[in-house]
């Protein structure tokens, strides 16, 4: 016998043609510039704008209570969707729910000219983001081949720069207000998902063998926290990554430096992409995740490392750069592992998301870091910090145990 790959899933007829994965990835990428944009350029303008010298604190204090709100649609919208695949009616109902949803949540951002208005909106904001995202994610395990999630994986990572570019695009447009930028951003965020959303659905039948449930157990449970560790940096590091560079000389105008960051931050999420398909797709061929999980992890720690020692931007660009490389790898095939080994057909929203747990409660551990850590002009000890919490991460992944692949054991 030989492991599975994605010819294997050819010949049985599970394998879906690369059109649809390309959809689906195209509609992750909409559900992510429902919230990217927003944390890496829109709020912390308004932000500074409102408060001044206090930015750091009212910024804190807005990404903190705008997770919990994602905590709790994410968990709700997953078992929604759940509930509406087990009635015959499909998930994709609520992607629907949540590209209208987001188009009203930023109409209110852009009304908002206060600290509570905006705390308001970005609750709207990760409410509806999370109705596409939750039920998205849920609809790869669907409806996907594990021999062909680790390359869906990879192409997920369009999200990042189709999200950065966005920002960056709607920045640099001329002649147009805060509204007309956010409006703009909705009609780009339906353009992306409502093709999956009246896509045909194609449910797979049950793949693989199933794990011993202890097994199955710690390698959930060791994946959760090794993901846990490494979007807590990654959240650290986001929230204080605009004013990180604004910092570092040459000094620009607030516009400026929004501008710098949404340039490197294109350019940090398209370079990793080559590599996540790569390997991707030979992580499924071969039937392994965890060595490619292990480097990934030292390659992002080595990245955050060289941004502390950085004094200049041109440095701090590149360490951002290997950053980038590792931490996309690192999610794209993490994704795939975890739902590889998920226990029940039934409940996948809801288990996706106690994955998704991973990416919005990083969120308020990053934030506290970073609030603790991080002082204008000093952000060098919460890089090292965060350096050795990814580093953490990938040792935890040890703990993982995968199953040979057929033919070697």
């Amino acid at each position: 016998m030989t492991a599975p790959t994605a010819s294997a899933a050819v010949l049985d007829g599970t394998a879906r043609h690369w059109r649809f994965l390309l959809l689906f990835a195209l509609a992750n990428a909409g559900g992510t510039i429902g919230y990217l944009p927003l944390f890496t350029v829109f709020l912390p303008m308004k932000v500074e704008a409102l408060a001044g010298p206090d930015r750091l604190n009212l910024f804190t204090l807005v990404a903190m209570i705008g997770t919990l709100a994602a905590i709790a649609a994410n968990l709700g919208f997953g078992w929604l969707s759940d509930r509406s695949a087990a009635r015959g009616k499909g998930r994709r109902r609520w992607l629907i729910v949540g590209v209208i949803s987001l188009s009203v949540a930023y109409a209110l951002f852009a009304r908002a000219h206060s600290p509570a208005s905006v705390l308001l909106a970005v609750v709207a904001v990760q409410c509806a983001a999370n109705a596409v995202l939750a039920p998205l994610m849920a609809l790869m395990a669907d409806e996907i081949p594990d021999s062909q999630k680790g390359f869906t994986g990879g192409l997920l990572a369009l999200a990042n720069p189709i999200g950065a570019a966005t920002a960056w695009a709607l920045v640099k447009l001329p002649g147009l207000a805060e509204t007309g930028r956010l409006g703009l951003l909705s009609l780009a965020i339906a353009l992306l998902v409502v093709p999956l959303a009246f896509s045909a659905a194609r449910r797979l039948p049950p793949q693989g063998a199933a794990r011993p449930r202890t097994q199955a157990r710690r390698n959930l449970a060791a994946a959760w926290i090794a993901r846990l560790l490494l979007q807590s940096a990654g959240n650290g590091l986001t929230l204080c990554l605009y004013y990180y560079f604004a910092d570092l000389p040459p000094h620009q105008s607030a516009l400026g430096d929004a501008d710098f960051v949404g340039r490197t931050l294109v350019l940090a999420y398209l370079l990793p992409l080559p590599c996540t398909l790569l390997l991707g797709r030979l992580s499924d061929r071969i039937g392994r995740r965890k060595p490619f999980l292990l480097a990934a992890a030292a390659v992002t720690a080595g990245g955050l490392a060289v941004m502390a020692l950085a004094a200049s931007r041109p440095v701090a660009v590149a360490g951002f750069l290997v950053y980038g490389v590792g931490a996309q790898l690192f999610m794209a095939l993490h994704g795939a592992f975890w739902m590889q080994e998920l226990p029940s057909e039934r409940h996948r929203g809801r288990d996706l998301g106690i994955l998704n747990l991973t990416n919005t409660l990083p969120a308020l551990i990053g934030t506290a870091i970073a609030w603790l850590a991080a002082t204008p002009g000093s952000f060098a000890p919460l890089l090292f910090l965060l350096s050795a919490l990814t580093l953490g991460g990938g040792l935890v992944m040890l703990l993982v145990r995968e199953p040979a692949p057929a033919g070697q054991g």
